[in-house]
């Protein structure tokens, strides 16, 4: 039986709610930029990053690891 470590899917969660919070925060900033388009394209790529790292610790944590017998 495995057991699994909730700290990680609760973090992992977290994790994927601000970097949506963090995108749609930059997406308002964007017109003022001098640059928009590559601003996003910047953002997207550590908003997408961010919540891929929050996939593989959701997934770990609801895998778990094995109990000590």
């Amino acid at each position: 039986m495995r057991q699994k470590n909730w700290r990680l899917v609760i973090v992992g969660a977290v994790l994927i709610v601000l970097a949506a919070g963090f995108f749609l925060y930059m997406m308002g900033m964007a017109p003022k930029s001098n640059d928009p388009k590559t601003l996003m394209e910047t953002v997207g790529t550590v908003s997408g990053g961010v919540i891929g790292l929050a996939l593989v610790m959701i997934a770990m944590g609801l895998i778990g690891k094995k109990k000590a017998v």
